[in-house]
């Protein structure tokens, strides 16, 4: 008897952010990402100097959960679903926790998009949603077997889907996603004409 099971599993995390803990006012964050923006003229600036399209605070403010209220709560959510999600992927941490060590703010305007890429130095990263109009850009991730795939077929297009090449989720507002920061993913186009705003970080070991 032939026998075919999964090896290496890929961990995608997908909860409400309310789903842990206290509730985050959505419309206070969403108002606080749109004001943040604004004002940041640094965050302006990194943009415009390397063709960001939209806006992101990533280069220019690094510390939003000291600055401004909303996004402490936001910190004390996310550390609740990073903690269960450390307990489903088996991680011994031997004493150690799982830290944010980055947090920034995405405005992503109708053309705007965001290659592909992962994060480098943390262990585990994500998103939570903030404006999500409709038709606007899923997230796609990319099968991390990808550059060892040489000769491989292309998969069929009803393939299920731990065995798609890419894959796409498409979050609500006020989603969170988790995983390993290895993971390759990206945001293609947005094709809509109102911003696509979320909120993305970092966890990396801390003692």
């Amino acid at each position: 008897m032939s026998d075919i099971r999964s090896l290496f599993v890929t961990r995608l995390y997908h909860a409400t952010l309310s789903e842990l803990g206290k509730p985050v006012d959505a419309d206070e964050l969403h108002k606080s990402c749109l004001a943040i923006a604004e004002d940041d003229e640094a965050g302006q600036a990194w943009c415009a100097e390397n063709d960001f399209p939209g806006y992101t605070s990533y280069a220019s403010l690094t510390d939003l959960p000291w600055r401004f209220p909303i996004f402490k709560d936001l910190k004390k959510a996310l550390d609740k679903h990073v903690k269960a999600f450390a307990k489903d992927l088996a991680f011994d941490l031997d004493g150690k926790k799982l830290k944010l060590d980055s947090l920034w703010i995405n405005i992503l305007p109708e053309g705007g998009i965001h290659t592909g890429h992962l994060h480098p130095h943390s262990v585990i990263s994500g998103t939570t949603y903030v404006a999500m109009p409709g038709g606007t850009s899923a997230i796609r991730f990319e099968d991390p077997r990808l550059p060892m795939m040489m000769a491989a077929p292309t998969r069929a297009k009803d393939a299920p889907e731990e065995l798609r090449t890419f894959s796409y989720v498409a979050p609500a507002i006020g989603d969170v996603l988790l995983w390993e920061s290895w993971l390759r993913h990206e945001v293609p186009m947005n094709m809509v004409e109102d911003d696509r705003i979320s909120v993305s970080f970092n966890y990396g070991l801390s003692d």
